[in-house]
């Protein structure tokens, strides 16, 4: 019975992206000769092809009964006229399905960084560049080190996504650990947290000061599997019974938007390790409590 929800989930989510992105695709044909206003207009009218996913695979999760997902809300209202830096830790697949899920109609469409490589994923790789997704590379130090180029090239890929994103309201998502949580990667970075992997904060920084008029919200979400992360096979065959996602609204300082460089790590910083700590805390809280 697994095995038979987990196919029909499957299925239903890659001819639900195939049919999205053909539209899609025809939308970015007729884009191509616009300019100023009417290309914006157009963009903004492409991403309701994120709507219309996101609400066909909420229903199909929701009728397929695969998890039972709690959310807890902000006391602030929430806008679909408004930008939103949303950042949140990440340990599955099923992660990014569930958030847009949760911000469906409360936010604007979801975008969120993308590494370069997806880019040639069939069909989703296209349709997030034609939405205007952020690609970015990511590089060690060594690579930094070595070439001072490719420190640079990942801020201007994200100046230029800034620049799209002021046409209409926008919300970007930020998985800051970089990568998904797993043992292995936890020990080999020695984090500093129980449950988490370490912030990274520079593609952050770089949004902050590419939308610095925009942007004076962020939404910091705490993704909780009480019984552990499902890989995204066992998500869809339904074999994770809930999720605890916990919705926090903070203001953003004009510090913390600043173009100087030393100015807003002083301040981004210190927050962003305040959030990670109280994250790591309420992880450890409820997890013990749901094996209990």
């Amino acid at each position: 019975m697994a095995w038979v929800k987990g196919s029909s989930s499957a299925l239903f989510i890659a001819v639900n992206t195939i049919v999205g992105c053909i539209v899609l695709f025809i939308m970015a044909l007729i884009r191509l000769p616009l300019t100023g206003r009417w290309h914006a207009r157009m963009s903004k009218h492409m991403d309701l092809i994120i709507d219309a996913w996101v609400s066909a695979n909420r229903w199909m999760y929701r009728t397929l009964r695969l998890i039972d997902v709690q959310v807890s809300w902000p006391a602030a209202e929430l806008s679909r006229d408004r930008w939103y830096m949303v950042i949140s830790n990440h340990q599955t697949w099923a992660d990014i399905v569930l958030l847009q899920s949760t911000f469906r109609a409360v936010v604007p469409p979801l975008k969120f960084f993308t590494k370069q490589q997806l880019i040639w994923l069939p069909f989703l790789g296209q349709a997030m560049y034609l939405l205007g997704f952020p690609y970015v590379r990511r590089v060690s130090r060594e690579e930094r080190e070595a070439n001072p180029d490719l420190k640079n090239l990942d801020r201007q890929n994200t100046l230029n996504a800034c620049d799209r994103f002021r046409a209409h309201p926008t919300a970007i998502l930020n998985f800051l650990e970089g990568t998904r949580f797993t043992v292995d990667k936890h020990a080999a970075q020695d984090a500093r947290y129980q449950n988490l992997l370490n912030p990274r904060i520079g593609g952050l920084s770089y949004v902050l000061v590419g939308l610095e008029d925009e942007l004076d919200e962020l939404i910091d979400v705490s993704i909780v599997y009480p019984n552990g992360p499902p890989g995204f096979w066992e998500f869809l065959q339904g074999r994770c019974e809930s999720v605890s996602i916990k919705i926090e609204l903070h203001k953003l300082s004009r510090a913390m938007r600043s173009a100087d460089e030393a100015e807003q790590r002083e301040s981004l910083g210190p927050f962003i390790e305040s959030l990670w700590r109280a994250k790591d805390e309420l992880i450890n809280l409820t997890k013990p409590a749901a094996s209990a």
